[in-house]
């Protein structure tokens, strides 16, 4: 729209002007995107490529779309498999979950001390402990199984409570040591 044009009306006629003229504008800035793109697209579809998807801006509507607010631990499984650590993941969840693992009464009593080459090495509270979860290894295995994934751990080594060490120390004695200690 033109000065001249601006000079002969006034009011609503000038805003209706302006509107129209903005309205036009904008109608041959889109047809000319439009023949832009549609020449871009032949342009790839003449060098055997797809043409370019656009992604739509603003709010991504009533349908599920990767843009929408995810659950943070529907995002880190998706991370977890992606990255290939379901492995670590699941020899993790055997020390963090130690007592949902294997029971609140057996967890009590026991911690895992560590899992190499799904060989797990459990201490025992007591001698008796030890004993008895050694009778309960395989009803433990398949709780561990059931919980974490098989072949996370395949064996069990339940050993006791460590016994106090007489080597070291400041009052130790070379050779046999004394023989009187307990008597």
């Amino acid at each position: 729209m033109s000065t001249e044009d601006a000079q002969d009306k006034a009011g609503p006629e000038l805003a209706r002007a302006v509107l129209d003229a903005a309205r036009a504008r904008r109608q041959a800035a889109a047809a000319h995107r439009r023949t832009k793109s549609a020449d871009g697209e032949a342009d790839q579809a003449a060098a055997g490529g797809a043409p370019a998807r656009r992604r739509r801006r603003g709010y991504s509507g009533p349908g599920p779309d990767p843009r929408d607010p995810q659950k943070f631990g529907d995002v880190l499984d998706r991370l977890v498999k992606a990255r290939g650590w379901q492995g670590p993941t699941a020899e993790a969840t055997v020390f963090g979950a130690w007592e949902r693992v294997v029971g609140p009464d057996v967890a009590k009593h026991s911690r895992p001390i560590k899992l190499d080459n799904g060989e797990l090495t459990v201490e025992a509270e007591s001698t008796a402990w030890a004993t008895q979860m050694r009778l309960l290894a395989a009803s433990l295995l398949q709780r561990i199984a059931v919980e974490v994934g098989h072949d996370v751990v395949r064996k069990l080594h339940i050993r006791g409570p460590a016994a106090p060490s007489w080597s070291r120390g400041p009052r130790r004695v070379r050779g046999r040591g004394p023989r009187d200690t307990y008597g």
